[in-house]
């Protein structure tokens, strides 16, 4: 992986730039990580919220409940649809941005490294045995 990197949206009206390396890479397996992507879990590349820049057009923002007790605030494209970011607080304080790594333009260096909200996960997701795995919030990701 090389920093910067980039990404955008399906239809080409988001794209994004980001200067730095990750902080973290995890998949949620959170009800409602499955209900925004559409499959068994999201998979989330956590970056400094500074070092994170649209480069075209604007998100728009949809917010929902986490169980940390705060609002997730998740970007994605108005026009296509496209999740881009989500796990920032709804204030937009959040010292971090989480990047849904299907946005990526290379996604091929995602590497997750363990699994979270393991106790939503439906019987058909097959997860990588080698991971670790935790029933709700790492350590890493409180």
């Amino acid at each position: 992986m090389k920093t910067p990197f980039s990404g955008g949206c399906a239809c080409g009206a988001i794209h994004y730039e980001c200067t730095a390396e990750p902080i973290e890479m995890f998949q949620c397996h959170c009800r409602d990580c499955q209900r925004a992507s559409g499959g068994a879990c999201s998979c989330v590349v956590v970056v400094p919220a500074k070092s994170f820049k649209l480069t075209r057009g604007s998100l728009r923002y949809h917010f929902t409940p986490s169980a940390a007790g705060f609002q997730h605030k998740r970007g994605f494209c108005a026009e296509c649809g496209s999740r881009i970011t989500g796990g920032e607080n709804a204030e937009g304080t959040s010292p971090i941005v989480g990047i849904n790594a299907g946005s990526l333009d290379d996604p091929s260096w995602f590497r997750p490294r363990y699994n979270i909200f393991t106790a939503d996960a439906q019987p058909w997701d097959y997860m990588d045995s080698a991971l670790p795995k935790f029933e709700g919030y790492s350590p890493q990701t409180k």
